[in-house]
């Protein structure tokens, strides 16, 4: 190299250095992203989350697993390792949009082959905006096994959110079965038909009760201990007169959720990565997928503990589910000490319009608005309905709606390996219309769930979509992005999306029974622009080894 290659090469690190002590002196924050690194092992382990001993699959020895902590733009690797013996697996970093990384969504079928038992897999990819997300086994129905945990995605330093907050949690909300998922996954697929039933329990950050001694027929006591220290509550200490952010997630199987805290009030503030115009609930509806951040101050008597629970609603399981139970404990009462109250109950199962009034209040918060597409290239219409395509198989299925018999048997419904080939850069408009189960006059709340996109949500309605009439009605003005959103019993729900990131990806239903069952389809967008693919995704099993990219 010449001396003047060398000269210039000198005065280019000399000027990089004068300039990162001109930002140190003046105190500005220098942003650099990091690499976060986490090595997983799955493994099969006995364990008694609601005091109920049964197999569950654990992230080193823990369920829920580790929560993800990064800041926005890192690069998160997670090498997971497959010890499960003798099932395969997959896992979804559910709201990360994997721009650039479509192979690393982690949807086994659609973006990757499964891990096999004995293998290890290493994901790696860009957290691209702040916020709270979830990750979770999207392989069979293993998410409902124990395998999920949280993702919690904080701003570059120096940078400050909308609202103030003194400490940050993260509470996962799920409901539990004691029959294995290979048990319902073998019942759904029977003839005849077997349905899975409603959950034994409802967890909170992965703890519950059953009552053993009620079981019938009788458990013995090293099935079912209600003495188990394992399955005491979940207990969250809180020092008076501050302020907290509960990042409230939902992985339930079945179950849309009523979450609320004795005596106190929550303020909502983030919805699925996205700020919310501030409103105030006494209880927070939730649906499996979604996200939330509430503001809580703890501003009661602190002489005392509090109740912190959650039921079911939207389905009639006050018979068979009993209520999830965690404490609120003040500093410095003991943690174990509990309130001196009665939990207090939720809202009625079937009270269909407080939830509606709840979708329909979340907007985007002032200031963080964006803007969507005035108009959209192409519009879906997707029925959500059950149906019995032939005697022996019963689907949960969706179909374009080509009737107006919303409310009798969609004799137009169909199953089929659905894929949307969508024009890259187009505006989409997706409208779910939900209509009868199998059972006359019942309509279930399903939540959908986008892969590798945020969506505007544009509006909900009650009964039938009209064309015509509804889409002037729309929210255009400061509708808020999600990635997992409800359709109520007998309404609709509309939502509109750029089909910008090149890749294959899921939507579907994210009850689990349902999505088995058949219940998504997907979405291709400019998969010629997809980038260079990773050896690591080419072949599956015993072929990974033959493919190149």
């Amino acid at each position: 190299m010449s001396s003047y290659h060398l000269s210039a090469s000198k005065s280019i690190a000399m000027m990089k250095f004068l300039a990162l002590c001109f930002f140190v002196m003046i105190n500005i924050p220098i942003a650099e992203a990091r690499i976060r690194h986490y090595k997983w092992e799955l493994k099969y382990e006995y364990k008694s989350p609601d005091c109920y001993k049964k197999l569950v699959i654990t992230i080193n020895g823990r369920t829920p697993g580790p929560t993800i902590l990064a800041q926005q733009n890192d690069t998160v690797i997670v090498e997971v390792k497959n010890s499960l013996l003798t099932a395969n697996t997959a896992i979804h970093w559910h709201g990360i949009r994997q721009i650039g990384t479509p192979w690393f969504d982690g949807t086994e079928g659609f973006t990757q082959c499964p891990i096999l038992p004995g293998d290890t897999f290493v994901y790696k990819f860009v957290v691209d905006r702040p916020g709270t997300y979830l990750y979770h086994a999207h392989y069979g129905m293993q998410r409902e096994d124990g395998l999920f945990g949280s993702i919690r995605v904080a701003l570059p330093d120096g940078e400050s959110e909308p609202f103030a907050y003194n400490y940050d949690r993260s509470i996962i909300l799920t409901d539990w079965y004691h029959k294995s998922t290979y048990e319902q996954a073998a019942g759904l697929s029977s003839v005849p038909f077997q349905w899975v039933g409603e959950p034994q329990s409802l967890l909170i950050q992965g703890k519950g009760r059953f009552d053993c001694s009620a079981a019938n027929p009788p458990m013995k006591a090293d099935v079912c201990n209600n003495t188990n220290p394992e399955c005491s509550l979940y207990s969250t200490t809180v020092v008076p007169g501050k302020t907290y952010r509960l990042r409230i997630s939902s992985l339930t199987a079945l179950s849309a959720l009523s979450f609320q805290i004795e005596g106190h009030n929550m303020t909502v503030v983030e919805a699925d990565g996205h700020y919310v115009e501030p409103f105030v609930v006494k209880n927070l509806f939730i649906y499996s997928g979604e996200t939330y951040s509430v503001l809580l101050y703890t501003d009661q008597d602190p002489a005392r503990n509090y109740w912190v629970t959650t039921n079911i609603v939207s389905r009639n399981a006050t018979a068979t589910t009993p209520p999830g139970l965690a404490v609120l404990n003040y500093y410095p009462n003991h943690p174990r000490r509990s309130p001196p109250t009665i939990p207090p109950s939720g809202p009625m199962w079937n009270d269909v319009d407080s939830r509606f009034n709840q979708s329909v209040t979340i907007r985007a918060r002032k200031g963080h608005v964006y803007s969507p597409p005035a108009t959209s290239d192409r519009v879906i219409v997707l029925l959500n309905t059950q149906n019995q395509p032939n005697p022996h198989l019963l689907k949960a299925t969706i179909s374009q709606i080509m009737t107006s018999k919303l409310y009798k048997n969609n004799t137009n419904a169909t199953t089929s390996d659905a894929i949307y080939r969508l024009q890259l850069n187009s505006t989409v408009d997706i409208v779910l219309q939900n209509a009868n189960t199998m059972n006359p006059n019942n309509s279930e709340t399903h939540p959908w769930h986008l892969h590798g996109h945020d969506f505007w949500v544009l509006g909900y309605g009650k009964g039938k979509f009209d064309p015509i009439n509804d889409p002037k009605k729309y929210n255009l003005v400061d509708p808020i992005m999600k990635n997992t959103v409800p359709v109520h019993p007998f309404g609709w729900t509309a939502f509109r999306f750029k089909a910008d990131n090149p890749g294959v990806w899921a939507f579907h239903c994210h009850i689990e029974s349902h999505f088995f069952m058949g219940m998504g389809v997907a979405f291709e967008e400019g998969i010629e622009r997809v980038g260079k693919l990773p050896s690591s995704i080419m072949g599956c099993g015993e072929t990974k080894h033959l493919l190149k990219p």
